[in-house]
């Protein structure tokens, strides 16, 4: 009998997105409805004002919310998560390496021309959120969870970047079944280093509007995920 895996804790902002989430889902919040205040939020779930930004980034990043300076937050389609939940099932079906080779594979089509579009369209809140992400991996380059969080949090922010709706919706369901890779490359000699030099190429190409070199740059940096993910052939726990 194949062993279960015990559960994952889940962090406090996941809980009130995951609610706000049902919401959206049973028609309470529709698509144009705005949202209260971080700190009405935060109130009536008894929860800080950092949890209540989390999980609206969260769910912006799945394209069922929109901040809109000076406005508030919006919902944006009611069921703008479906997309997301089906690939997600659909790639988490099968952990073997084929399934592996396979979503490097999709990272290579996909990702190249993610970072392309955002160099092109990223917004200064945007170039933000990865400077942000970048620093996140030079302070957690021996810590591997919190690396692995910022790393996501990078290649969502480039996504969002494109100011393509779908996009993050597509990468956020590839990001959650990216876990075993990235665990196998933190723990090649070397790897984080390499890791985060492509991903201030990238950076650098976004923050001077430079398509062409971002797109370059995630290649390269696709190239040294395939070679790294290698040298560790057991999956790997990445909690």
């Amino acid at each position: 009998m194949t062993m279960i895996e015990p559960l994952k804790q889940q962090r406090l902002y996941e809980k009130v997105a995951d609610k706000l989430q049902d919401l959206i889902s049973a028609g309470e919040l529709s698509a144009g409805d705005r949202l209260p205040n971080e700190r009405a939020l935060a109130e009536q779930f008894g929860v800080s004002r950092t949890v209540i930004r989390e999980a609206s980034k969260a769910l912006a990043v799945k394209g069922l919310i929109e901040v809109k300076p000076g406005q508030g937050t919006f919902v944006v389609n009611a069921t703008g998560d479906t997309l997301s939940q089906s690939f997600q099932t659909m790639l988490g079906l099968d952990s073997g390496v084929g399934s592996q080779e396979n979503l490097v594979e999709v990272r290579e089509i996909l990702e190249p021309e993610i970072a392309y579009r955002a160099a092109l369209r990223a917004r200064p809140e945007d170039v933000r959120a990865l400077q942000q992400a970048v620093a996140a991996m030079d302070k957690w380059m021996h810590d591997m969870p919190r690396y692995i969080q910022a790393d996501n949090a990078f290649h969502l922010a480039l996504a969002v970047a494109t100011q393509n709706v779908f996009v993050p919706r597509l990468m956020a369901s590839v990001v959650d079944v990216l876990q075993e890779h990235r665990g196998r490359i933190f723990h090649t000699e070397g790897g984080p280093a390499r890791g985060q030099d492509h991903h201030k190429r990238i950076l650098r190409a976004v923050e001077e509007g430079a398509p062409e070199a971002a797109r370059e740059a995630m290649r390269s940096h696709l190239a040294q995920v395939r070679r790294d993910s290698t040298q560790h052939p057991r999956p790997l726990d990445t909690r």
